[in-house]
């Protein structure tokens, strides 16, 4: 697949884009509080992933959030591994945007770390996310456990019910699978709203709590 031909659809594995076997070269400090963005981590933490459009914006959501331990961003729910950002945007990779979320339950629920990621983004659009198109703006919860994997499941339910009650007849479309794979992206992507304030953020919310 070439560059710039995208599509609103998944390419099968036999069709995308090779990539490598050489992981992304990183610094592996998290630019805002300083933390390791790789394992190992300290005992008792845990992992979620999100994908909720451009993942700047997304990463920041999670850590402003008291609990969280660090974030990442990378590309995650397709085939390619190690794949480059200009390879997902061409999308024949497969991936998502996405958000690595090392978390302490003791501080902060799964269920909790649930309500920003249906709140900060709207979550019907399927291949996009506002005015940013491609299947690297899908929305997609990967978890790590079945108890994850049940919760995000349940959470999706009650979101698609509220809205509903609020007068949305759209359908989630939200990908909901256990992770199968976190490729970190490039160092200037890491906490890159931190690193330029002033940068792009498309994120928005539908407007309608998941209380």
């Amino acid at each position: 697949m070439l560059f710039g031909l995208k599509s609103d659809s998944i390419p099968s594995a036999d069709r995308a884009l090779d990539g490598r076997s050489d992981e992304m070269p990183l610094s592996n400090r998290h630019y805002v509080n300083g933390n390791p963005i790789k394992a190992p981590f300290p005992e008792g933490l845990e992992t979620a992933e999100f994908g909720l459009g451009c993942f700047w914006g997304a990463e920041r959501k999670f850590w402003e959030i008291d609990g969280v331990y660090t974030t990442a961003v990378g590309y995650a729910g397709g085939h390619t591994p190690n794949a480059t950002y200009r390879e997902v945007c061409s999308g024949g990779t497969g991936h998502t945007e996405a958000v690595l979320v090392v978390f302490d339950p003791s501080k902060v629920s799964y269920e909790q770390l649930l309500k920003v990621f249906w709140e900060a983004h709207d979550p019907t659009q399927g291949m996009r996310q506002g005015n940013d198109r491609g299947t690297q703006y899908r929305s997609a919860v990967y978890t790590y456990s079945d108890a994850q994997l049940q919760t995000a499941k349940d959470s999706l339910k009650h979101y698609q019910n509220n809205l509903q009650q609020a007068g949305h007849k759209a359908e989630i479309t939200t990908e909901i699978k256990p992770a199968s794979g976190f490729y970190y992206a490039e160092e200037d992507h890491q906490q890159y709203l931190a690193k330029n304030p002033m940068g792009y953020c498309g994120l928005a919310g539908i407007g309608v709590s998941c209380g």
